[in-house]
């Protein structure tokens, strides 16, 4: 086996299948690519061979040979302009607007962050899956906001196991429907798959841990606008649990019609902005905070909102929705 990289699994990689594990790490891609790479025996796992299936105790030695990771059919560099917030030799960080999908999937092959990316740096940067370079996490399309790229497999390492510790502090703005009964709080249900729509999470007993804690920033009239603190990572985390509550995302037309709003026309998307993000500086450890002033459709909506300002008479103290 050619000499290649090592990693030690992480403690939180226990009872992780190697498969699944390799694509959180996002290097190789997906799940499928990481099985394609076990099955061809570039993956050992403390010196042996290994399985897709093989199940993670936590503390080995996995080696993966080099392998040459061709670009995704359909996927090419495109001059779309990118809102650099700052850039090094380790990473990137962008300011993703509304309306720009992150990665490369059937139906979406073009106009996608990665053929940003790939022009932005005149092509895949070595070590990184072509078709996912440097994706540590990533934003639903029509949410904007702060977004953090790495630009060598290192550092796509070291943020990944940032993000898996939650060592990683995100925060966001959205303006929600209704009003709060508390001025700040936490909603602490678990999430997973929706068994009626299979392409959306609900809010269901047995789903994954999933812990938000917001603020209200202001009161604009039927509108709320808020700060959320996702505490946990789960998919559309932050539009299910307010959905869960009864106070979905202004423009979510995914989860916020499900509680029966009706389709006002104040933004084509949802109102949801990844503000601000705070991490360590993979190669220096030096703590970065980087934030995303809220794009112009926003602004506009609090704008128009603002006319109907009310003061907001929830009592200051926290409110916690759980076990509902």
């Amino acid at each position: 086996m050619a000499e290649g990289e090592r990693i030690i699994v992480d403690p939180r990689g226990a009872r992780q299948r190697l498969d699944q594990y390799l694509a959180a790490l996002g290097r190789w891609g997906s799940r499928s690519q990481a099985q394609k790479l076990i099955a061809a025996g570039a993956v050992r796992v403390d010196g042996r061979g290994s399985k897709a299936g093989t199940t993670l105790r936590g503390g080995e030695t996995i080696e993966i040979a080099p392998v040459s990771l061709p670009v995704a059919a359909g996927v090419e560099p495109e001059p779309i302009a990118l809102d650099v917030l700052y850039e090094d030799h380790h990473l990137l960080v962008i300011n993703k607007p509304p309306g720009l999908v992150v990665h490369p999937a059937p139906g979406n092959w073009r106009g996608t962050l990665v053929s940003a990316l790939l022009h932005h740096w005149q092509g895949p940067l070595p070590g990184l899956d072509p078709a996912r370079p440097g994706i540590v996490h990533r934003l639903d399309k029509n949410t904007s906001g702060v977004l953090v790229i790495a630009k060598d497999p290192e550092t796509l390492t070291a943020l990944g196991n940032q993000f898996r510790r939650r060592e990683v502090e995100k925060q966001y703005i959205a303006f929600i429907w209704g009003r709060l009964h508390t001025r700040r709080g936490t909603i602490s249900e678990p999430i997973g798959r929706n068994p009626a729509h299979r392409t959306r999470m609900a809010v269901r007993r047995g789903g994954r841990e999933a812990v938000t804690s917001f603020e209200v920033i202001a009161c604009l009239g039927e509108i709320t606008m808020v700060r959320l603190f996702p505490r946990t990572g789960r998919t559309h985390q932050l539009r299910v649990h307010l959905a869960a509550i009864g106070h979905p995302i202004v423009g979510d037309a995914v989860y916020g019609r499900a509680r029966g709003r009706k389709d006002e026309v104040l933004i084509e998307r949802q109102a949801l902005h990844a503000e601000q993000i705070a991490f360590r500086h993979p190669a220096t450890g030096e703590r970065m905070r980087f934030v995303a002033p809220l794009p112009p459709d926003l602004v506009a909506l609090r704008r128009r909102s603002a006319k109907s300002v009310q003061c907001c008479d929830a009592p200051p103290g926290a409110g916690n929705y759980n076990g509902r």
